[in-house]
């Protein structure tokens, strides 16, 4: 067999490109079944209360209508463990844009007409959904999973209060919108009992098992296909209600029945990133050697269920101190229930940590790139556990040479040009390593291919890729001979794509089940297949989830170089760099585009993103992409980035750690401490908007 120990690694162009330009590849709502039905939801228009009464006689006059499903004739559900999920099932409303109602019309212009026809009286009772750092219903929750709750360590505020050097400061992150590209739908179908979904969704696994918890089915009876998925950023990472309803609607009408969410509910119904309200405090000696780390968080989460933006989390693995205290406090209050976005707990934790570091550096006169070397540590500050591999200094030291750091005047407001201040800052950033119990199968052909199958989720990172270079490594073939299925229940089961934990984890199971059928063919060298071929299988339950003994995270730099207008108050990102140390690279060409694409959503998150909890009506003000502003391609300068040759043999077969949310963690971290250095103001809130840089004194 040839050599191909360069497959893994190699810059391989994403298998499914010419089918997407194309307009081949087939997403959720591009499925329509034969006699399919259009479907539109109702959102409650009150912030708290219960519907008392809804009248579908208007709405079933509208020509093309076939049924109106409400909590008074809507199919009975099990109770789900996500109570999102529990559409239609009662009068309650528990904040607006609760679905009330679903409109079922034999075309999707029916459908939105009778929607607007649907009659609903409320009992409106009093709410709250405006988050305060003293509220008093704030409570610090269970700490289940390691990551909420509160850590001490030693007496943190003993020393924080002796320290030589202090920064006591307070930012405030807002709420944050996923917004991906194809917005949340599904089509489903019931056939002989049987319930088929094709679902926009990052892991038709997870959606098939709470579809078949839901309708009491078994799971054979169940399959979800995710075969395309147009972007999540964690929206689309469990169940969403769309899928429900849909299936819902389907049985109901006993006809297919398609749901496309449209982008202005996305708000109320997907999750969002939970606004955070951040106070740092850091204890530092002279030298910038920190004594004390205290990051007290508060969040809000809704009276439907419990989420934590664990947003103090990172600041427990990042830099050593004898003394920290990590807080975590949640708010319940009458809002939509938040949920992950792309980098949960780490993007807006580490913009608040990185900040501070940043004005510690300025407190004591010492270069922000070597005060974060001084504080660099080689085991995990709160579990005392060793790192796998931590390459956080190389990062910081090879970013600034490529960025030209030493170049810089660390003077603030020492370069202008004209109106323009001009200024350059760095963050740190880390991300932990996840992965997750998955299965796969692997199977050889006579005519000398090869065919991968698990049910893993392209979202737009390149899986089928990426998992065909791990195969044919593991094989020992050409790549071209290795193809993949990918994005649906009927493969072996496999972890949802989240939490940068999706290539580690279905690529531990694929390399497995390779490396079995690979001694299976060396044991019939010489002989000819079967015409059916043979195939192996692979389970990692108990290796994937197995405890380490070590800390495992990834870790990376960001330098940013910033223009502000000091007339429009505009910031301009001229320059950004990311650099970092994430494991083995299995793709150079879909790793630097996953890099990029987070560095541009924070450098969003820095300058445009961000939305308003409207107090008067309990909803967010920003519900469109004429609102809710993401950069576009005028927004986003020449962006680079790099990476460190990283060997940790403490973490799957194939060394690799996952990419696609550390790009987000520190950007904006870097370009707010950039302005800070063009302007000498230092702006806590988020995002730096010409009317915050203005009415900040520059």
């Amino acid at each position: 067999m040839p050599d191909t120990a360069s497959a893994v690694g190699a810059p391989a162009e994403r298998r499914e490109g010419p089918q997407k330009v194309a307009g081949a590849a087939r997403y959720a709502a591009e499925h329509t079944p034969e006699g399919c039905a259009y479907a539109w939801p109702v959102p409650a228009t009150i912030a708290r209360g219960t519907v008392t009464a809804i009248d579908p006689t208007a709405a079933l006059e509208v020509p093309g209508v076939v049924e109106v499903l409400t909590h008074e004739n809507a199919p009975r559900l099990e109770k789900p463990d996500d109570a999102t999920l529990a559409v239609l099932q009662d009068a309650r409303v528990p904040h607006r844009g609760w679905y009330v109602a679903l409109v079922v019309a034999e075309t999707l212009e029916a459908a939105r007409e009778g929607a607007a026809a649907v009659q609903v009286s409320y009992a409106k009772e009093p709410y709250d959904v405006t988050l305060k750092a003293d509220h008093p219903d704030a409570y610090v929750p269970e700490d289940e999973d390691g990551t909420s709750g509160e850590h001490t360590r030693g007496e943190a505020e003993d020393a924080f209060a002796s320290a030589p050097a202090r920064v006591d400061a307070s930012y405030r992150v807002p709420p944050l919108h996923n917004h991906p590209m194809e917005p949340h739908a599904a089509t489903a179908h019931w056939q002989d009992g049987r319930l088929t979904a094709y679902d926009s969704s990052q892991g038709a696994t997870t959606v098939r098992n709470v579809l078949a918890g839901l309708f009491a089915l078994p799971k054979e009876q169940v399959t979800v296909v995710s075969e395309h998925v147009g972007g999540g950023f964690g929206s689309k990472g469990t169940p969403r209600p769309h899928v429900v309803l849909a299936a819902m609607a389907a049985r109901m009408t006993e006809r297919p029945v398609k749901l496309v969410l449209p982008r202005r509910q996305l708000a109320a119904v997907v999750g969002h990133r939970s606004p955070t309200l951040h106070r740092v405090r850091l204890g530092a000696k002279e030298d910038g050697t920190l004594t004390s780390v205290i990051h007290e968080v508060t969040a809000h989460t809704s009276r439907v269920k419990e989420f934590v933006e664990t947003a103090a989390a990172a600041t427990r693995v990042m830099y050593p101190s004898p003394h920290a205290r990590t807080t975590h406090r949640v708010v319940p209050l009458d809002v939509p229930s938040p949920s992950w976005m792309r980098a949960p707990g780490e993007a807006p934790g580490m913009y608040a940590l990185e900040s501070a570091m940043d004005e510690l550096a300025v407190t004591l006169c010492i270069d922000p790139v070597e005060l974060r070397l001084r504080n660099d540590t080689g085991t995990e500050p709160d579990s005392s556990k060793p790192f796998s591999s931590r390459h956080l200094a190389e990062c910081l030291r090879e970013g600034a040479r490529l960025f030209g750091w030493s170049e810089r005047d660390p003077r603030p407001r020492s370069r202008s040009e004209g109106p323009v201040l001009v200024g350059s800052g760095v963050a740190s950033a880390t991300y932990p390593v996840v992965v997750a119990p998955s299965r796969a199968g692997a199977h050889a052909y006579p005519d000398g291919s090869f065919v991968v199958r698990v049910n893993a989720t392209d979202i737009g990172q390149g899986a089928r890729t990426v998992l065909a270079q791990v195969a044919a490594d593991a094989l020992g073939v050409p790549l071209e001979s290795v193809r993949t299925e990918v994005g649906s229940s009927d493969l072996p089961d496999a972890s949802l794509a989240g939490g940068s934990s999706g290539t580690a984890s279905w690529g531990w199971a694929v390399h497995e089940a390779c490396t079995r059928l690979a001694a299976r063919l060396a044991g019939q060298r010489g002989q000819e297949l079967p015409p059916e071929g043979v195939g192996a299988t692979a389970d990692t339950k108990g290796l994937a989830d197995a405890d380490s003994d070590y800390a495992r995270h990834a870790f990376g730099a960001h330098f940013a170089e910033v223009g502000v207008d000091t007339v429009s108050g505009e910031v301009r990102v001229r320059r950004l760099l990311g650099v970092y140390a994430a494991g083995r690279i299995l793709n150079a060409r879909t790793a630097r585009s996953q890099f990029i694409g987070a560095m541009t959503m924070g450098l969003g998150m820095a300058l445009t993103e961000g939305s308003t909890m409207d107090a008067a009506f309990g909803d967010f003000a920003e519900a469109d992409l004429a609102a809710y502003h993401v950069p576009a391609h005028a927004d986003v300068p020449a962006i680079e980035a790099h990476w460190i040759n990283e060997d940790d043999a403490h973490l799957n077969p194939m060394g690799s750690k996952g990419i696609g949310e550390i790009g987000i963690v520190g950007t904006a971290a870097a370009i707010a401490n950039a302005v800070h250095h063009a302007t000498g103001r230092r702006l806590r809130e988020l995002p730096l908007t010409p009317d915050r840089v203005l009415t900040s004194g520059i």
